[in-house]
């Protein structure tokens, strides 16, 4: 178990093309981390594609099950050591469609989580599931949420429950959402006594432009720091075990 763990929030604007143009993109973005020590690197909902739930009509858009599009991820997770989580469409082995959070280990395993508070027309694409992923890294547990997750106490609550210290959100706050957003994360990470993370999707979507603010929030519910602006930036954080045993 270590005392420290350096994380990365990787604020990412999409790029248009599909699967593979933005897997090499989270490549090069892993490396920028990695530059900052990073062991853990968050990017947003639907990092992979972008938030454009037209494109989800295309079959190639979905991730499956061992997909070989993510043979350069995988490899710069092991040249790395670093654990990425990247936002996906993905279907299960028997079809069930998703709305996931990938991560992506240095051992060459993989883990997904999905959505659990769909809304609006990902109800119509995706079937939600049942709670937080939790991860184990370096002796911290990490709780994957996605977006809305971050707006229904339960799921926060449930994942802390479980023994989580870190709160990850890959998500989509637009503009106008500013003060959801501020609300969302600091009191999730108040509330349950750990780290807020928060990796927004820059950019515009269909939902509008981006407000940014990807970034961490102390286990006393206090933003840490923040992107400076809406497009992609990666953002980089020391945790410290000694600021969570204040609270506990």
């Amino acid at each position: 178990m270590t005392e420290a763990l350096t994380v990365s929030a990787i604020q990412y604007q999409a790029l248009d093309g599909g699967i593979m143009p933005n897997v090499e993109e989270h490549v090069r973005l892993i490396e920028d981390a990695e530059s900052h020590g990073a062991r853990l690197v968050i990017f947003p909902e639907l990092s992979l594609t972008g938030y454009n739930l037209a494109l989800l009509s295309a079959d190639d858009a979905w991730l499956r099950p061992d997909d070989p599009r993510l043979g350069d991820l995988h490899e710069i997770c092991r040249r790395t050591g670093i654990t990425a989580v990247a936002g996906a469409a993905y279907r299960e082995p028997d079809g069930t469609p998703r709305l996931a959070c990938v991560a992506i280990h240095p051992g060459g395993s993989i883990d997904f989580g999905f959505k659990t508070h769909l809304r609006g027309p990902e109800k119509d694409l995706f079937t939600a599931g049942d709670g937080a992923l939790l991860l184990n890294l370096d002796g911290w547990q990490v709780a994957l949420a996605i977006c809305a997750d971050a707006s229904v106490p339960a799921h926060s609550t449930e994942a802390a429950l479980a023994g989580a210290d870190i709160y990850a959100v890959s998500a989509v706050y637009t503009v106008e959402e500013e003060r959801r957003l501020a609300l969302h994360l600091g009191a999730t990470a108040m509330d349950n006594r750990m780290f807020g993370v928060l990796a927004n999707l820059g950019g515009t979507t269909p939902l509008g432009p981006s407000c940014g603010l990807s970034g961490f929030w102390g286990p006393d519910g206090r933003r840490m720091r923040h992107a400076a602006g809406t497009g992609t930036e990666v953002i980089t954080a020391v945790l410290q075990r000694g600021a969570l045993r204040k609270f506990h």
